[in-house]
């Protein structure tokens, strides 16, 4: 029995559009969660788009950048616009995270191959969850003071809690620290496309100690920059393609706005629990996935 050319093209639509549909549901997943947690997009779309959907994590990656810098311009001016970012800080950070995601992306991404940024991926993740559980039910650091550096760049403030109901003030520790911390954020980004939320969160949590949404919002207004620092190279090697970060930007960002409002009616303790599963599942199948990519 020969197939109708028609009955062809309908099939292949009716993929297309599964495969549409598939990308943008990720796509918006991550936008929610990145904006949440101020770790980007990417936690979600590259693993998802790689493990489940199949596609080569060079070409997710690209697209994982793009997605990253709507997560920042959608996420970020919101909380901006709330008072909850700390653009001293952010500002004063990024310069080298940026030269971070610059390494990345255009020395230490020729050196790894595929299997081995799953690795790196997995076990990034995997890190994470240690500052995560160790202040699983803090809901506001204690005793914190302000190093010279902090009071001298005058990096404290406040922010109002819309969950607690009250204006909520706060000192800055660990600026060295932290500045090693974010180096390291930023080569994770440009190898891995994830705008290295996760390591931004972990210096400002565990070495600046600041609270969880002030760091939540103020990772997500670097994220951007940092990503667009990497997303050049990985423009030039063709790595970015139109079809793919079309669906996953415009979804990442329509996800990034809903999770602003639901973070700021979220407890941290609540954000932490939840991270917590998601960061143990999806960083335990990138990892195992890595290293089976690796004994072949």
């Amino acid at each position: 029995m020969v197939k109708s050319p028609g009955r062809g093209k309908r099939l292949a639509m009716e993929r297309s559009l599964l495969w549409l549909f598939e990308v943008g549901g990720a796509s918006f997943a991550g936008g929610v969660i990145g904006a949440i947690s101020g770790f980007g997009g990417g936690i979600v779309i590259v693993p998802v788009l790689t493990v489940f959907l199949g596609l080569p994590i060079q070409h997710t990656i690209g697209a994982s950048i793009i997605s990253v810098i709507a997560v920042s311009s959608g996420a970020g001016s919101v909380y901006v616009k709330d008072r909850i970012t700390n653009i001293r800080i952010a500002m004063f950070l990024e310069l080298s995270t940026a030269l971070g995601a610059i390494l990345g992306a255009a020395v230490l991404s020729r050196y790894l191959g595929g299997p081995s940024l799953y690795v790196l991926f997995g076990i990034t993740l995997l890190l994470t969850l240690i500052p995560i559980l160790a202040n699983i039910h803090q809901e506001l650091p204690e005793n914190v003071r302000n190093d010279r550096l902090a009071a001298a760049l005058r990096l404290n403030s406040s922010y109002f809690d819309h969950r607690l109901g009250r204006e909520v003030s706060y000192q800055v520790t660990g600026i060295p620290q932290a500045m090693g911390i974010m180096g390291v954020a930023g080569v994770v980004s440009g190898l891995l496309g994830i705008g290295a939320g996760v390591v931004k969160v972990l210096a400002h949590e565990i070495y600046m100690k600041v609270p969880t949404k002030v760091s939540t919002a103020t990772s997500n207004f670097m994220i951007g920059v940092t990503a667009a620092s990497a997303a050049g190279v990985y423009l030039r090697r063709g790595a970015v393609l139109p079809y793919l970060v079309v669906p996953v930007a415009t979804s990442v960002l329509a996800g990034a706005f809903l999770g602003t409002k639901l973070m700021e009616r979220m407890s941290n303790a609540r954000v932490r629990q939840v991270f917590a599963v998601a960061l143990g599942v999806i960083g335990a199948q990138m990892l195992l996935r890595g290293l089976g990519g690796l004994r072949h």
